[in-house]
């Protein structure tokens, strides 16, 4: 997985943390959860804050 993977990406978020409100989430806590994802296997540095404002809507839309 890698950072334009979004929807796999906020597919994850979602299964590993359901308790959480995607429209709360920081960008530092949004990034580090990325990271720490089993399937994720890209360069740390490649994000930027477009990236993460995809990976959060995929999330919201998933959640709903």
């Amino acid at each position: 997985m890698k950072w334009i993977d979004t929807q796999y990406i906020a597919e994850s978020l979602y299964d590993r943390h359901p308790e959480i409100n995607p429209r709360t989430i920081n960008f530092v806590n949004l990034r580090q959860w990325v990271l720490d994802l089993d399937d994720f296997q890209d360069d740390p540095n490649r994000c930027n804050e477009k990236i993460l404002e995809a990976i959060q809507q995929a999330w919201i839309d998933e959640s709903e």
